[in-house]
């Protein structure tokens, strides 16, 4: 899926996250394994840091068993 501009104009608004962290982000994902706990909870915690939004631990160990499960949208474009 390619992604425009006022895609990444809509996300940076809403997360003040610029674009080329977007995608260093994304790549870091696509080279990471999401069926490995600590890949999954090093993604979070640079999320956590680039939004400025703590995340609790107990918040983090639920996102993270969701995502084991196999329980999040396929496409990003469901995400918004």
């Amino acid at each position: 899926m390619n992604f425009d501009d006022k895609f990444f104009s809509k996300v940076e608004k809403k997360t003040k996250v610029d674009k080329d962290t977007i995608i260093s982000l994304a790549k870091k994902i696509e080279k990471g394994n999401l069926k490995d706990e600590q890949t999954i909870r090093e993604v979070i915690s640079t999320l956590s840091t680039l939004t400025g939004k703590e995340v609790s631990k107990n918040k983090e160990d639920k996102i993270v068993e969701t995502i084991l499960k196999g329980h999040v949208p396929k496409s990003v474009d469901k995400m918004f």
